[in-house]
């Protein structure tokens, strides 16, 4: 699937990424104690130009100490200043060619600062963890920081031998020599840089059911004390992946991992084939479900299928939102038209002033995109009737794997599936701050799967 990159720089981060070229693959090689936090890395990245040539180009990274860098062998002209590395190469490289880039650095890893706060790299108690989004990849190792431009990843991780080291993809290799194990990681799939994730610590592995045949091979990481929660917490992921890929499609990666840090967060996180939590969503009793349901969703949602920039990331959170009450309503629990229902009755007490495809930087992550997003989502439901909904979502999951869409684009998809275009209802519901009345299935939908792992709802 090629790739839909945004004609010019990111509207709410335009210090991060640069759009005149694209990256093809990285290769990350990295050696971090975590005694003192210190992390020593070397890049590999393969990248193509666009369509003019390139005097220079740019790469985000954070405050390191830079050891060497090359541009197809020869040694480039380069600055490093503000987290921006900008690199003149010896000449200028030919429109359309590929070149490849190295990168040697080496400091303390700590979070990039961001109007959230400090995100990326989290030195924790014991061990560290790395949660992007949206812009905090370049905490860690240099990039093209914008979310259309996916590339695949190798990663190699050496650490001391007592810790363990999680990453979203495949496990290659794992290497011990005297104190230190080396573990190699590949995510083949196109992955933007926020959605590269590390996790190192002590932690136990199981295997969260039995995948069979065929199957989503999915794992728990977690600290050993939380392993009675996390059964029960997580028992019903299994069913969940089984309804997700009805509904949605095939699941769009090789593995799904799941690591609950030793902390406490505020939210969980979603990366590419991977999900973060907290010690604190771990309770015994189930009380994180529909987060486990939301982070899960993400793999489609927002992974697969990515945003070309930050204005339509109600995209990924909307559909994330609503697979929680596709969950709820198939397996016992509330139905969308219920969940809506609340939703719809909690933003109608709150100020009426976001526009969810554009909601501005300040409002990324404001509550009202999620569940507005969520409505809106229901709200095409209920125009088109499940059989042609859920025909849609499996389209869009399937049409776009591996790329990147936009507001507009899911508007266009969807009036594939109308007999009436929804132009309307769409521009209502995410162009206008005014909120609309709350939509209504014409046939309230009747739980379609019951529980098939572990306990009933």
């Amino acid at each position: 699937m090629a790739v839909q990159q945004s004609a010019g720089p990111d509207p709410y981060f335009p210090d991060n990424g640069d759009p005149r070229y694209r990256v093809h693959r990285y290769e990350l090689t990295l050696d971090y104690r975590p005694g003192p936090n210190r992390l020593a890395g070397m890049a590999r990245i393969n990248a193509i130009a666009g369509r003019a040539a390139l005097p220079e180009f740019q790469l985000n990274l954070a405050d390191f100490k830079i050891g060497r860098i090359r541009v197809d062998g020869r040694q480039p002209h380069w600055t490093h200043r503000g987290g921006r590395l900008r690199i003149k190469p010896a000449k200028p490289l030919r429109a359309g060619a590929a070149f490849t880039v190295e990168i040697h650095w080496s400091g303390n890893p700590r979070p990039v600062n961001s109007p959230w706060g400090g995100i990326g790299w989290e030195e924790l108690t014991d061990g560290a963890l790395v949660a992007s989004q949206p812009v905090g990849a370049p905490s860690w190792f240099p990039c093209n920081d914008r979310p259309a431009d996916k590339a695949s990843y190798l990663l190699s991780v050496t650490c001391p031998s007592a810790y363990s080291v999680v990453a979203g993809g495949r496990l290659l290799t794992r290497t011990t020599k005297a104190s230190t194990t080396t573990w190699v990681y590949e995510q083949a799939a196109p992955t933007s840089s926020y959605l590269v994730s590390l996790a190192i610590g002590k932690f136990q592995t199981v295997l969260l059911g039995d995948p069979g045949f065929g199957g989503v091979p999915m794992h728990g990481h977690i600290p050993a004390q939380l392993l009675p929660e996390f059964s029960r917490d997580f028992a019903r992921q299994p069913a969940m992946m089984d309804l997700f890929q009805r509904l949605f499609g095939p699941y769009p990666f090789d593995e799904y991992a799941v690591v609950v840090a030793d902390e406490e967060f505020d939210v969980p996180v979603e990366a590419q084939g991977l999900s973060l939590f907290g010690a604190n969503h771990v309770d015994g009793a189930r009380g994180s479900e529909r987060l486990v349901a939301h982070e899960l969703a993400h793999q489609w949602f927002g992974n697969s299928v990515s945003i070309a920039d930050w204005r339509h990331i109600w995209l990924n959170e909307g559909l994330a939102k609503y697979a929680e009450w596709l969950w709820s309503e198939r397996s016992g629990g509330r139905s969308a038209q219920q969940l809506a229902a609340i939703a719809h009755r909690m933003l109608s007490g709150l100020p009426q002033d976001i526009r969810i495809a554009a909601p501005g930087k300040k409002s990324m992550f404001d509550d009202r995109l999620y569940e507005r997003g969520g409505v809106t989502v229901h709200a095409v439901r209920c125009a088109l009737g499940d059989e042609r909904f859920f025909h849609m979502l499996r389209a869009w999951a399937g049409l776009h794997r591996g790329g990147s869409v936009t507001t507009a684009m899911f508007t266009a998809h969807v009036n594939r599936f109308a007999d009436e275009p929804l132009d309307g209802l769409l521009d209502a519901w995410v162009h206008r701050t005014a909120l609309p009345a709350l939509p209504t299935l014409a046939i309230p939908a009747r739980p379609a799967q019951p529980p098939t792992n572990a306990e009933s709802a």
